[in-house]
């Protein structure tokens, strides 16, 4: 039995859903996003309450059902808190800004990296070594965090590159005479 897929999904105020066929689409201030759940599970809403069941006991419909349930779970917080990244850049010279659409890296490369800002995305610049990465949808958030971090991954000796604000790099003694 899937726990997760038995917790039912309220939605807060401010949030409407609506359901036609399999496909769920949530509205909130946020923005709207919708999920087309698969044919293994039966998909209802009732007072405020999303709640997900499997359709029969086959293991992919379980395996569907907690999945489901998630997505929808996900939709509903991107439209009414929305998700956050936060990354710090650590490094002599390293630093960040956004100019219009356009995040401008100086990472130590011979010249600067313009990364362009994504649809339903918005990066922020408070510091010249904090990102902010914000937006409805957790997965588009986390990969434009994942591909800014990319650019220059934190190495173990200094910790220098970008790294996500609650990460921890495990720091190597360097080489001993």
């Amino acid at each position: 039995m899937s726990r997760i897929g038995k917790r039912p999904v309220e939605l807060p105020s401010g949030v409407s859903a609506s359901l036609s066929g399999q496909t769920v689409e949530v509205k909130g201030p946020k923005g709207t996003r919708s999920f087309t759940a698969t044919d293994d599970v039966t998909i209802s809403i009732d007072d405020n309450v999303l709640s997900v069941e499997p359709r029969g006991k086959s293991k992919r419909a379980r395996q569907q059902w907690g999945m489901s349930r998630t997505m929808v779970a996900n939709m509903v917080q991107g439209v009414s808190e929305g998700f956050k990244k936060e990354l710090e850049i650590s490094g002599v010279g390293y630093r960040a800004q956004m100019q219009g659409n356009t995040l401008k890296l100086n990472l130590g490369y011979s010249h600067e990296v313009d990364f362009e800002v994504p649809e339903g995305v918005t990066i922020t610049s408070p510091k010249q070594t904090e990102i902010v990465v914000e937006g409805s949808d957790q997965q588009l958030v986390g990969q434009v965090a994942a591909n800014i971090r990319e650019w220059r991954a934190p190495e173990p000796y200094k910790g220098k590159g970008i790294k996500y604000k609650d990460e921890y790099i495990f720091r190597k003694e360097g080489k001993k005479k």
